[in-house]
């Protein structure tokens, strides 16, 4: 394995990738740390320390923004505009027909939609922004509203300074944008799943920390241990995949003859990824900020529903929210994979080629067997996506940790699924150079 990586660092060409990459990493850290304008920054880190973070939605953004949202930072908003905008994008391609058409143009299609993206995802990132300011004006942001220093985010609340943070937060996240097209271009690609994954990592080593002082060596050690499983069966079920044996007939065109091969449909366990278990978290979230917004005066007793709202749908430990967390993330991969997966296109390419599953008619029948499976290995990976992005609230309720717990949820996922894929380029770019690649 050191030969191996000791191959990386000797070709230059890799060598300039990875030392670029890692050159953009250190600039968005940086970042991540510089506070936006008119921000108190000793109050913030003094909520901070004494709230130990936040939950809901909010939390979630704060994980992928690395701890940059809750510091009201120029990066405080991160990634999240940009994977919302991409989901958004994908999900329109059912609704409007133009979407669909673009995608199936190949480079020049796929180009168009890459830009519409970009405008969404600054879009939002203004809308956002200016959510995240106001809820920062209103004292909020960490819901401490007995602690004063909370209630005084910002040096100057005039309409001016607000929209000099609003900009600021909206080119911070055009410019992580910027970033991670120049990562895919000219480091070792994948550029903005790498910057998530950064974003991630960095809140490892202090949620881990928080665990050794809040409950001893003995409980850290035996959550190091468990995390060392976590990972290894996260990586099994991302790695696992069902085979769909693929067969394409002989033919003639001109004097050259083409087809006659056999290949597979690699159909993955979890095809849907870490997306259900956003918009699982987003879903639930909604209750939350409704009964935020109707908190009574001061003296007044709240309305009951507010009151069941915030006892079982606000705290991540209670076993009602869990249950109804886990059967959004098993309907939402339903939902995803129905989207991102057609059979009846997959069906309809293979006949163009002339390709046929074994025992298996061409066109519709076809279409029919690969729904077929394709809903019963969703089963499980739906499930397995549900238990990994449980095991933050359990160890909330176990631990005493906090719903940014690295080892589950959205975290695991992200940081296993990114790191696979960067050493498997690595590995890519390094065969074409050398016999041996870095994995054998």
């Amino acid at each position: 394995m050191f030969s191996a990586i000791a191959r990386v660092f000797r070709t230059p060409d890799l060598r300039r990738k990875i030392a670029f990459t890692l050159g953009i990493i250190a600039i968005y850290r940086l970042g991540a740390h510089v506070p936006t304008p008119f921000v108190d920054f000793p109050n913030v880190q003094q909520c901070l320390d004494q709230s130990g973070g936040t939950e809901g939605l909010l939390s979630l953004v704060n994980l992928f923004s690395g701890g940059a949202l809750l510091q009201l930072s120029i990066f405080a908003l991160g990634v999240m505009p940009y994977i919302t905008a991409t989901i958004i994008v994908q999900l329109l391609r059912v609704v409007i027909p133009h979407f669909e058409t673009l995608y199936k143009e190949g480079q020049a299609g796929q180009a168009k939609l890459t830009q519409y993206t970009r405008y969404l995802t600054i879009a939002l990132a203004l809308l956002q922004s200016t959510t995240l300011v106001t809820v920062a004006r209103s004292g909020q942001l960490f819901g401490s509203a007995g602690v004063p220093e909370c209630q005084q985010l910002l040096t100057n609340d005039i309409w001016w300074a607000q929209l000099l943070m609003i900009i600021t937060m909206t080119a911070g996240t055009g410019l992580v944008m910027w970033f991670a097209e120049l990562v895919t271009e000219r480091g070792v690609g994948n550029g903005m799943s790498i910057l998530i994954f950064t974003s991630i990592a960095a809140t490892f080593p202090g949620a881990m920390l928080s665990i050794l002082n809040a409950r001893g060596v003995e409980v850290f050690l035996l959550v190091l241990a468990v995390s060392i499983v976590i990972v290894a069966l996260v990586v099994f079920v991302e790695q696992s995949q069902r085979r769909i044996p693929v067969q394409y007939a002989k033919r003639m065109v001109g004097r050259r003859t083409y087809g006659g091969t056999n290949t597979y449909i690699p159909i993955k366990v979890n095809m849907a990824g870490v997306v259900p278990v956003i918009f699982a978290s987003s879903l639930l979230y909604i209750p939350a900020l409704i009964a935020q917004f109707n908190q009574p005066q001061p003296g007044q007793e709240p309305a009951a529903w507010v009151t069941w709202i915030s006892q079982y749908l606000t705290r991540g430990d209670h076993p009602l929210y869990m249950l109804i967390y886990f059967l959004l993330i098993i309907g939402f991969a339903y939902f995803y994979v129905a989207i991102t997966f057609n059979p009846v296109d997959v069906a309809d390419n293979m006949k163009k080629y002339g390709g046929f599953i074994p025992g298996i008619r061409a066109g519709r029948p076809t279409a029919e067997y690969l729904d077929y499976v394709l809903t019963r290995i969703t089963l499980p990976g739906s499930i397995y996506l549900g238990l990994i992005a449980l095991l933050p609230l359990v160890a909330l309720a176990t631990v005493g940790a906090n719903q940014n717990f690295p080892f589950g949820g959205a975290s695991i996922l992200i940081i296993v699924g990114v790191g696979l894929e960067t050493v498997k380029q690595i590995d890519a770019q390094l065969q074409q150079r050398h016999y041996e690649g870095l994995l054998r």
